[in-house]
């Protein structure tokens, strides 16, 4: 079964401007590489076979850098001319898409989990949202998920400490999921679409085992750098 993937790729990477000067964020060199690649290089020998990169700010260095063919991935780009929020720029990307079923990612961050087994357990269940949960040590610096039978029942704000469940930023969405929001909206996936709708939506939780990559904070890229420095992303 071939995957299909949104990445949203479009943003300015603020946090992280003392490194990445004027560089969209999923092109900043790590180990020698701009992460995108990294990304790419794993969801290809996972089964991806399509990817459509939700691309704006300096989508012009992306375009040229990956064509429209990487690592045996057909690239579309989804241009957004003005910013959306992840809600609008995956509710974009999503009319491009050709399956019912299609993966949205983050391109500064990456999960190592099994995507195939994600979206079987999505499809036998007959979900509308899946989305990965993450176990970490300490609650403080995230926002917590409740789970109940492997589904999502509540988002928790920043503020808890302990161990507990994070949203790992990784999710298969329903293609016609957003079709009624205004195709010019600007809105949050998370905030304006998960968080208010969950009890709705019912999201299946997956539990992932392998490791979290994340890039969007200067602390991140370098502990990523070092990562990645040492071997190539995973996938189980």
């Amino acid at each position: 079964m071939s995957l299909e993937a949104v990445i949203l790729a479009g943003g300015l990477g603020t946090r992280i401007r003392s490194i990445s000067g004027d560089l969209p964020k999923v092109m900043l060199p790590v180990a020698g590489r701009p992460f995108l690649e990294h990304v790419l290089t794993a969801l290809s020998a996972r089964g991806f076979g399509r990817v459509i990169l939700a691309v704006g700010y300096r989508r012009d260095r992306i375009r040229a850098h990956f064509g429209t063919v990487f690592a045996g991935i057909d690239l579309i780009y989804s241009e957004e001319f003005e910013p959306r929020g992840t809600g609008g720029a995956t509710r974009q990307a999503l009319q491009m898409a050709e399956t019912g079923d299609v993966f949205v990612l983050n391109g500064d961050t990456f999960a190592e989990l099994d995507y195939g087994a994600m979206m079987d357990r999505h499809k036998s269940l007959s979900a509308q949202v899946s989305m990965a949960v993450a176990a970490v040590a300490d609650l403080a610096r995230f926002g917590a998920v409740e789970i109940e039978d492997d589904r999502v029942i509540a988002f928790r704000e920043k503020g808890l400490t302990g161990p507990g469940l994070i949203n790992a930023g990784v999710y298969v969405l329903r293609r016609d999921l957003l079709d009624g929001f205004a195709a010019d909206r600007h809105f949050s996936l998370e905030n304006d679409v998960l968080v208010p709708d969950v009890a709705r939506l019912h999201p299946v939780a997956w539990r992932m085992s392998g490791r979290f990559i994340d890039i969007g904070v200067p602390a991140d890229f370098e502990a990523a750098s070092a990562l990645l420095a040492a071997g190539p992303l995973a996938i189980p």
